[in-house]
């Protein structure tokens, strides 16, 4: 995914050329005979979003949050990818569903990918497609890096590093995500040339995993004193901040943003190592009931106005052409403060997460946790 740091990023900013595709179409009639069943991240769908949705193409739709990746995946294996017609997954995690057999192959002639950023769309072959077919369609990216209260913290922004969470002067005012954090630390040791292996082995073989993560857990329990509190959603990480005693944490985008929104006098920024990337996009379930109002979601999703208004609720970024140019002004200007344009060139992908290591991961985690 390594052409991506740049690619994607001046698709994202410049909103990319009209992508060559061939013509789509959507049986409606088919699509308004059912309500569209949506399973995505809390906070994806406002009922704003689903009105609109419901007045342009005639189709109800229900949405039912998830709160991790985990929680996605595990609900549609205990279903056998049954229950939901679209869900929103990120792209490195693609792969596993396939292992599964939880999710099928898009129909590409019925997406309007003349809404999407090319660079998007380009992006997000790498796990999106899968022996020649598509089962992905990108629709927004985001980071996870460093956010602090200005007030508290005591944060050099122009030399920022995963290590500053870890600064004594922070006390235990320190919230990370277990698994992302670990990751964190280790891009960190890797720039000191602490690592047996070069952080992305970590993806391709388990004896480099645990050589790599055994290191690292070393390293991250040392400091596991400094923690307000872990997080897993959104929610938590927002409430470490509000309510928790954190002042420094490791979060998405979206939780600076928010907190920026309810008037903290939070930052937000990517570390030297480089802020850990990632892109979610609409996948259908294998035993989807509703498909065709699934190819009217993404369609709808892919115009300017919807894209907007996906990037108000949530913080992040849209893979909709012409989004930004409707955002308001602060929200563009949290962008702006947030990312320079090294940061941009220098961002981290999640690499593909097969079911191998997201199960070391998780070992890791929970020694983590319990340490």
């Amino acid at each position: 995914m390594s052409f991506t740091r740049r690619r994607f990023l001046q698709g994202t900013l410049a909103a990319g050329a009209v992508a060559t595709v061939p013509s789509f179409y959507i049986n409606k009639v088919l699509a308004q005979d059912q309500t569209l069943r949506i399973y995505a991240w809390a906070g994806y769908f406002t009922d704003e979003m689903l009105a609109d949705f419901t007045e342009k193409t005639g189709i109800r739709a229900t949405f039912t949050p998830y709160g991790t990746n985990d929680e996605l995946m595990n609900s549609l294996r205990a279903t056998d990818g049954s229950g939901f017609d679209v869900i929103m997954p990120t792209v490195d995690r693609v792969p596993g569903y396939l292992d599964y057999d939880l999710v099928q192959p898009l129909d590409e002639s019925r997406i309007n990918w003349d809404g999407a950023l090319d660079s998007a769309i380009e992006g997000s072959e790498v796990g999106g497609v899968v022996d020649g077919k598509r089962f992905f369609a990108p629709s927004d990216w985001g980071t996870e890096a460093i956010t602090w209260h200005r007030r508290f913290a005591d944060v050099d922004r122009a030399n920022l590093s995963y290590a500053d969470l870890w600064n004594p002067d922070h006390g235990q005012g320190v919230t990370v995500r277990g698994h992302s954090a670990l990751v964190g630390v280790g891009l960190w040791l890797e720039r000191e040339g602490r690592l047996p292996f070069p952080m992305l082995d970590s993806y391709k073989s388990e004896e480099a995993m645990r050589a790599n993560f055994d290191v690292i857990l070393e390293e991250a329990a040392k400091h596991k004193h400094m923690l307000a509190q872990f997080w897993d959603t959104e929610n938590e990480a927002q409430a470490a901040f509000r309510t928790n005693g954190a002042i420094i944490g490791q979060t998405w985008d979206s939780t600076a943003f928010r907190l920026q929104q309810e008037g903290e006098d939070i930052a937000y920024g990517a570390p030297k190592e480089g802020a850990l990337a990632w892109m979610e996009g609409f996948v259908i379930p294998k035993n989807a009931q509703n498909p065709d109002a699934v190819y009217e979601l993404i369609n709808w999703y892919y115009t300017p106005e919807a894209g907007a208004m996906f990037v108000k609720a949530t913080g992040y970024n849209s893979t909709s052409k012409g989004a930004t140019e409707l955002l308001p002004e602060e929200t563009r200007q949290f962008f702006t403060d947030s990312y320079s344009e090294e940061d941009l060139a220098n961002l981290w992908w999640w690499p593909i997460q097969e079911p191998w290591y997201v199960a070391l991961r998780n070992e890791y985690q929970d020694r983590y946790l319990s340490a």
